[in-house]
């Protein structure tokens, strides 16, 4: 009986804990479940926030290539500027040199005659004659005197000018120095953000390798990497875009190359080492070597069109990576630093000038 009893009031505990137990399970769960939400929405907060920092990045790039590459460009002319001055400093020395030469025969023509008056000629004529000499080595003189003086004047001027032109420069250099800086960072900040594009490049890669033995031209391997979606609308921009390299245009599409044949694009003499920018916002599709272009990339474009610059000396950009108008993808070749770029849409190729603005 007691036995029983015991029993019985065991079971009824067990009933009165059992529940317990399971609020206290159920609590738990719920629990994790609100550590899983909150987790996953930091995760969330995060995949946001690091599209925004690449975003950012890229939009920091823009604006720091440009300065790069206008500073890049305004080193190029001063430096040019100074050589043409030193020349025009020579130029003169050697004038000055000439000129002193000059003016010291005159001056001893004039000493001489000095020196030796003749008051007793005996005609006219004698007194006549040495009198036209003495004016004339005068007049001489009077003139190599201010050639001279002026000379003088136009060197010190050129003096003051290499003078300020070369501040520029030093100024231009430090300038420079601090904004490559900030773009070799960047460019470093945006390469760890693509990490995630290098694990996807091994079969990427194999495919476009393959493709670039088997292409004969440029227009193949271009045509062979695929382009966006034709479509109606026939504009590669909004507005003109600048060229992807600082330059000279030295061939123009349609023109005879060096080979006779007639060129698919524009050939635009660069500065070794020049920055090149992406022309557009697009997908890089290429980014290798391809033979007799050197280091190629290739990039597709909005509407169907593709543009392919090649000669390049480093690339900066990834196989699948998205980049906007001006975004830095690597550097001209040292050697060789001339670019060929070639617009296509489709399969046909397209006239620049109605999409760039010309160097």
């Amino acid at each position: 009986m007691n036995n029983t009893r015991f029993i019985f009031i065991g079971i009824l505990l067990g009933l009165i804990i059992l529940p317990a137990n399971a609020d206290n399970e159920l609590a738990k769960i719920q629990s994790q479940i609100k550590q899983t939400e909150q987790q996953n929405k930091q995760i969330e907060q995060q995949i946001q926030n690091s599209a925004k920092d690449v975003e950012k990045t890229k939009k920091q790039l823009v604006k720091t290539a440009d300065k790069v590459s206008d500073l890049e460009e305004q080193r190029t002319k001063l430096s040019k500027r100074i050589a043409e001055l030193d020349k025009q400093r020579d130029k003169i020395n050697t004038e000055l040199a000439q000129s002193h030469a000059g003016i010291s025969d005159s001056l001893g023509s004039i000493l001489f005659i000095a020196s030796n008056p003749n008051f007793d000629a005996k005609t006219m004529h004698d007194y006549v004659l040495t009198s036209v000499v003495l004016s004339s080595a005068a007049d001489r003189f009077d003139n190599q005197i201010m050639d001279a003086t002026k000379k003088i004047q136009e060197l010190d001027k050129i003096r003051n000018e290499r003078a300020i032109e070369k501040e520029k420069l030093d100024r231009s250099a430090k300038k420079y120095s601090s904004e490559k800086n900030e773009l070799d960072k960047l460019l470093k900040t945006r390469s760890a953000q693509n990490e995630k594009l290098k694990s996807q490049q091994i079969a990427i890669q194999d495919k476009l390798k393959q493709l670039s033995m088997r292409a004969k031209n440029i227009s193949e391997l271009s045509a062979g990497v695929g382009s966006s979606e034709m479509s109606s609308d026939k504009r590669f921009s909004k507005r003109k875009l600048n060229i992807p390299v600082r330059g000279k245009l030295i061939v123009r599409y349609g023109e005879k190359t060096a080979l006779g044949l007639k060129s698919d694009g524009w050939r635009i003499r660069t500065n070794g080492n020049s920055l090149v920018m992406a022309p557009a916002d697009g997908i890089i599709k290429f980014a290798d070597s391809f033979r007799g272009f050197g280091k190629v990339i290739i990039m597709s474009h909005k509407n169907g069109y593709n543009t392919v610059m090649t000669n390049m000396g480093s690339i900066d950009a990834l196989v699948g990576q998205e980049v906007l108008a001006g975004e830095p993808i690597g550097r001209m070749n040292e050697n060789k630093p001339e670019m060929y770029l070639e617009v296509r849409r489709g399969d046909k190729s397209v006239d620049p000038y109605n999409l760039f603005n010309e160097p």
